[in-house]
């Protein structure tokens, strides 16, 4: 405790040890000079209302005994006034005595009760935030890390090749080293998420972004037989958020998409993305996929935490996607396709211009 805390326990205690004494003193002075007909002895309540919030529970339980004293001594050393009103009035201020006492003591032991049942919530929140973090890492900077291994076995069959194909494995390695960067990025974001630090918001082209986004996710579309289709607004203003952050979220939303597709049996595989303005100053993007779409009840829980469709997920990509957008001052959603798939859905507030 600082000193200055000292000093107000100090002085609150010098005050309840003189100033309680005193009103004591005065109530019972009060009571003895008038007559049976006033009950002044009810002004002990305010005494024992105060001594609730500054004493110990035994210690008020002693100050409630002694009020009590005072008023049946004082009720012996009055004489004017009607006796049987007297012994009446009496007997109802040492009720409201007891009552006061009783109710005090029950009201503050509930207060405890409540700051420490807050105490336990907020040890569980955060022990609580602590595996949403752990857990929203380990999911964000799977993508990344993919990336890496596919990059890394790349870079091995071009150095095998007889003779070795050294500019390929140099950019085999290359994008080992900026995946490596666009892990550590992840983890630095999703950590100041999760703290409510505010994004880094900058100005950026939006479809470049999203170009390698897809560049990255193509491969493994490619060997699932995934057509992708892009339809990128070509004047499309410059956005305004965190870029990595909304890369994260264009990442998962393709990410989501392939594996839908790839879950669903026969028909059409194709993957159109969607870039365009909305409403002049937001720009909007959408996913939009040929797999089996959402069942009844889906749409509803689809963004909540720790719930998903997926036999190995986590739930907590759209939760973590429907974070960063609305972190950056947007929305996220989910419909469902006219031709039976899924469409997912983000916009987001543009920049002034487009960048050329």
């Amino acid at each position: 405790m600082t000193n200055s805390g000292k000093f107000k326990l100090e002085r609150r205690l010098v005050l309840t040890i003189v100033l309680l004494p005193v009103a004591m003193v005065v109530i019972f002075v009060g009571d003895t000079v008038t007559d049976y007909a006033i009950a002044a002895a009810v002004f002990y309540t305010p005494v024992i209302l105060v001594a609730t919030r500054l004493l110990p529970a035994g210690t008020v339980v002693a100050l409630a005994f002694a009020c009590v004293a005072l008023t049946l001594l004082s009720f012996a050393l009055t004489h004017s006034g009607a006796y049987e009103v007297g012994i009446v009035n009496t007997g109802i201020s040492i009720v409201a005595i007891g009552v006061t006492t009783y109710l005090s003591l029950k009201l503050v032991a509930a207060e405890a009760a409540a700051h420490e049942s807050r105490e336990r919530l907020l040890r569980m929140a955060r022990i609580t935030s602590l595996g949403e973090l752990t857990a929203s890492i380990a999911h964000e900077v799977n993508q990344p890390l993919a990336a890496i291994t596919t990059s890394a076995g790349a870079c091995r069959r071009w150095l095998a090749q007889e003779p070795p194909a050294i500019a390929n494995a140099q950019r085999a390695a290359d994008r080992i080293v900026e995946d490596a960067n666009r892990a550590s990025a992840v983890i630095a974001r999703v950590r100041g998420l999760a703290s409510g630090k505010a994004p880094h918001r900058e100005r950026f082209d939006f479809n470049a972004l999203v170009r390698e986004v897809v560049a990255l996710a193509g491969e493994r579309g490619e060997r699932s037989g995934i057509t992708v289709r892009l339809s990128l607004q070509h004047d499309l203003p410059a956005i305004l958020a965190d870029r990595v952050q909304v890369g994260q979220v264009v990442g998962n939303l393709l990410l989501n998409a392939v594996e839908a597709i790839e879950a669903k049996t026969g028909g059409a595989k194709t993957l159109e993305i969607v870039s365009e303005t909305e409403d002049g100053n937001r720009i909007r993007f959408s996913v939009i996929d040929s797999g089996a779409g959402f069942r009844q009840g889906e749409l509803e829980h689809l963004f909540d935490a720790f719930w998903t469709t997926k036999k190995d997920g986590v739930g907590l990509g759209l939760t973590i996607s429907r974070s960063i957008i609305e972190a950056n001052g947007g929305r996220i959603w989910a419909e469902t396709d006219k031709d039976g798939g899924a469409i997912a859905r983000f916009s987001l507030p543009a920049g002034i211009g487009a960048i050329e």
